[in-house]
């Protein structure tokens, strides 16, 4: 008996294993399907709001959309945002989707599950890279609803269609590619502020809508460096996307995601988690 070894779990057990109990967790609560339904209801409010009428019946006639692919990117890549309606595209998926990373993350404090995780076995890193992959995974199906509602938007508005399919593919796959980035960056701050429940889903919400970016810009001037890496490729990807833009995503994505997991670990394992 004394020769018994016990061997710890090896890092990709590690996080397989905590990846299987977020995931369990994230399609046994209404809050998923929830935040699913918010991502394919938001293109119809909007696109409403561009609606024509006919003046004698008050029935929708038409809209003043030139074309329903606006409602998913932008035509161009959006440095700095000159008409708030420029935004108002996919890129709307991630300022819910932090607030849905909040309230994931903040029950996990709340109910103890944290507690009870960092008490047994878990490594800090391994509920960072659990928590970001998960909940990318989350934002990437709001994507995908988030595009059907904008296609049932578009026959009911009898709107056009008329696309690059290649060049839409691709800013569609771009955005969903940087959920990851994003949702490190959620992860990161429910961590830095996961003793104000309050808080860290007004920095989600104030980091999602790129209020400081576009506060930087104004003052630094528009830089195509500072919006790419700072804000992401979710304002790069748009109608006219080509390969190296979907690169682009992927680097930035990556990036984010490597720093903020790293600085989220550090901080973990030199603070009261609890």
């Amino acid at each position: 008996m004394d020769n018994i070894k016990f061997e710890s779990p090896t890092f990709i057990k590690r996080l397989k294993g905590m990846l299987g109990v977020d995931f369990y967790r994230l399609f046994h609560t209404p809050l998923f399907y929830i935040f699913l339904g918010i991502a394919g209801i938001i293109p119809a409010l909007v696109s409403m709001g561009f609606s024509t009428t006919d003046p004698v019946t008050n029935q929708i006639t038409g809209s003043t959309l030139e074309n329903i692919w606006i409602m998913v990117a932008s035509n161009e890549p959006l440095y700095v945002v000159s008409d708030i309606a420029e935004y108002a595209n996919m890129n709307m998926v991630f300022i819910f989707g932090g607030i849905m990373v909040s309230i994931f993350i903040g029950h996990d404090y709340k109910s103890g599950y944290v507690k009870q995780l960092f008490t047994t076995h878990a490594k800090k890193q391994d509920y960072m890279m659990s928590k970001s992959l998960s909940c990318a995974f989350a934002m990437a199906c709001m994507c995908v609803t988030y595009l059907i509602g904008t296609i049932v938007a578009g026959i009911f508005l009898q709107t056009s269609f008329e696309v690059n399919v290649g060049s839409l593919l691709i800013s569609i796959l771009s955005k969903m590619v940087m959920s990851l980035g994003w949702s490190s960056l959620y992860t990161f701050l429910n961590v830095i502020f996961r003793r104000y429940f309050g808080v860290s889903i007004a920095s989600s919400f104030f980091f999602g809508t790129g209020i400081l970016i576009i506060g930087v810009a104004a003052i630094v001037g528009n830089s195509p460096i500072l919006n790419v890496f700072l804000y992401g490729s979710s304002v790069y990807a748009c109608l006219s996307s080509n390969i190296l833009t979907l690169l682009v995503c992927l680097g930035v994505s990556c990036s984010w995601t490597i720093i903020y997991i790293v600085v989220g670990t550090f901080i973990l394992n030199r603070s009261d988690v609890y």
